[in-house]
């Protein structure tokens, strides 16, 4: 990769899962990352990790749902790391359940933490980028964006991220900021073993039971999703704009 050492990212959500796999790409790529959770602990210790590696990293814990702690930490990210130039918006959470079942609470924080976060983000970087002349916002969907037993209010949400992806690059892209979108099918994650449990089911026996309906026959890593932000943000992806990529193993949209 040939990117300027300088560049500052952030990726919220950074304490696990995939956004931990992407920190870690984007630091061995040549990048400042600015890890960004709700988990002080899990973000600090991947900061941390990356900083013994050699690379440059900050460890900041927030509720992206929380317009003054987003200003905050992006603040400080900024102050410490240089101005962000790359935004992954990866932070969310699950509370599933069948519509009849789903309780105003699970509607609105998820809701908040997957598309109210990613605008407050969004809008709090973006100075930065436009400000330097290039940037790269990478959001994170799903192919559950497509419809998904109990989980009306993740599906809406991962959908919104779709629709939120293709307005900001209609927006920035005269300031050289390409915006764009990764909807991962199943991948191995904290997450994914927590709804195994919650389903009464070994992990194990649902990565195999998925596998079987995927194409290539495996389910997905967080480092598949690291590299396909990593192609996103590069000098390489400047002429791909507004696109949603499906990196589930197999056609889905």
């Amino acid at each position: 990769m040939s990117e300027s050492p300088s560049r500052v990212a952030i990726v919220t959500g950074a304490g696990r899962g995939i956004g931990a796999a992407v920190a870690r790409r984007l630091a061995a790529d040549g990048f400042a990352v600015g890890l960004l959770d709700l988990d002080e602990a899990s973000c600090t210790r991947g900061a941390g990790a990356i900083t013994a590696e050699g690379g440059r990293a900050l460890g900041v814990s927030l509720d992206v749902s929380d317009t003054e702690q987003v200003e905050a930490a992006v603040t400080r990210v900024a102050e410490e790391l240089g101005p962000p130039t790359v935004l992954i918006n990866n932070a969310g959470i699950t509370r599933d359940n069948l519509l009849f079942k789903m309780t105003d609470q699970d509607w609105d924080s998820v809701l908040g933490v997957h598309l109210r976060g990613s605008f407050l983000m969004s809008r709090a970087v973006q100075k930065y980028m436009t400000e330097q002349g290039w940037g790269r916002i990478v959001n994170l969907s799903s192919t559950s964006a497509l419809g998904n037993r109990g989980q009306a209010n993740y599906s809406t949400a991962k959908a919104g991220m779709q629709g939120l992806t293709k307005t900001l690059a209609i927006e920035l892209g005269k300031f050289g900021v390409t915006v764009n979108a990764i909807a991962p099918g199943f991948i191995a994650t904290e997450m994914t073993a927590a709804t195994a449990e919650r389903i009464g089911m070994s992990f194990e026996d649902m990565q195999q039971a998925a596998a079987q309906e995927i194409p290539v026959r495996r389910v997905g890593q967080p480092e598949d999703i690291a590299n396909m932000a990593a192609f996103f943000v590069s000098d390489q992806a400047s002429f791909v704009s507004g696109q949603v990529i499906y990196v589930a193993g197999g056609p889905k949209a």
